[in-house]
């Protein structure tokens, strides 16, 4: 048992220093991006700082498999030189018998990942897209899709507007919205008139309005007197299909919480809710999927430092790495576009690379 926790205690400091020292570097090269993301624009270092600080949750939770595998390399390339994995076979310990202390730290993180981190890297996300918006733009846009339908907020000199459709189709260059509904508001905050239409199309920075009809809510006016209507009425816009679609096509800004919730709303609302059913698989096979990444790192690197060879093992449990990690992600994207059941898609690469690196091990241990 305490030697159980002293291989425990290693792996999780270890897994500490190497975090903190990815996450330095990767906060310096995500502080320069701001610089140049928002040149021009005036802005306090602290306030750059500030948004690349919102940014680290979501690069952290990104860069976990590869932490776990060198966590795990460091940690058993340092008792394979120290000769420790040696003392532990010869008072009849296997080698596979020392991963077990390693793969429940890793289990662990796995699931405080997913409960505590995950909604706080949704809660920043939202807050950086938030301000990022607003620096840039002096104003925001925003993208909502609930079971109510797709709300959409843009802004500009004129004051703000927000847009309702019942439903949407198309891809990232055809975006349609069907059962528009547009109430502008002036630069004062007051409502200044309603469309409905029958569907929306971005052309040219502006929404082309299919069998419109618009209402003023001036104050002192009859709105259905005042009414007018138009088979085509384009309406300007600073949105972008790829914010739009950008927005649609991530779970970035939804906890793992409020997946389920979202889920159920949108199948009710007649949306397709595949891509969602992926994400959260995704993130309860989390845990399991950083287990395969420490017996990746393991399955090259629990051998004798007499041995030789050690730069070449770590190439290759780096680079095996990175191919499972591939496979993950092409799944997750297969599943997303309904080629392979969900539950494949999220459980099968995680599965496959511990199977996979088992038998790596049991073959260098057993021979």
């Amino acid at each position: 048992m305490k030697l159980d926790l002293y291989y425990a205690r290693r792996f999780l400091t270890w897994f500490v220093m190497i975090s903190v020292m990815l996450m330095t570097l990767v906060l310096l090269i995500d502080f320069s991006e701001q610089l140049r993301r928002f040149d021009g624009v005036d802005l306090s270092a602290m306030q750059l700082l500030a948004l690349a600080l919102l940014k680290s949750p979501a690069a952290f939770y990104e860069f976990l498999p590869l932490i776990m595998i060198l966590t795990t390399i460091v940690l058993f390339i340092g008792l394979a030189r120290s000769s420790e994995l040696v003392v532990t076979r010869a008072i009849g310990r296997s080698g596979i018998r020392a991963l077990v202390p390693p793969v429940i730290a890793a289990f662990l993180i796995g699931g405080l990942t997913v409960s505590l981190l995950n909604p706080i890297v949704a809660a920043t996300a939202n807050r950086y897209k938030t301000l990022s918006e607003r620096y840039r733009n002096a104003d925001t846009a925003a993208v909502s899709l609930t079971g109510e339908g797709l709300w959409l907020r843009q802004g500009g000199d004129t004051g703000q507007s927000v847009i309702h459709a019942g439903n949407y189709s198309g891809d990232a260059d055809t975006l349609v919205l069907f059962d528009v509904s547009i109430l502008a508001y002036d630069a004062e905050g007051s409502p200044k008139s309603r469309t409905l239409a029958s569907q929306a199309r971005l052309e040219n920075g502006d929404w082309l309005l299919q069998d419109a009809k618009v209402w003023p809510l001036a104050p002192g006016l009859n709105p259905e007197l005042g009414a007018s209507q138009s088979d085509e009425l384009r309406v300007p816009t600073t949105l972008t299909n790829e914010q739009i679609r950008e927005t649609l096509d991530t779970s970035e800004g939804i906890s793992v919480y409020d997946l389920p919730r979202t889920i159920t709303a949108l199948q009710q609302a007649g949306f397709s809710t595949t891509r969602f059913q992926v994400w959260l698989q995704v993130e309860l096979a989390r845990p399991l999927f950083l287990v395969a990444m420490v017996m990746v790192g393991a399955a090259f690197t629990m051998r004798h430092a007499r041995l030789g060879g050690t730069g070449l093992a770590v190439l290759a449990s780096i680079l095996l790495g990175f191919g499972l990690y591939f496979v993950h992600n092409f799944a997750q994207i297969l599943g997303e576009n309904g080629q392979i059941p969900v539950a494949l898609a999220a459980w099968a690469p995680p599965v496959a690379s511990i199977l996979l690196t088992m038998g790596l091990l049991l073959h260098a241990e057993d021979g």
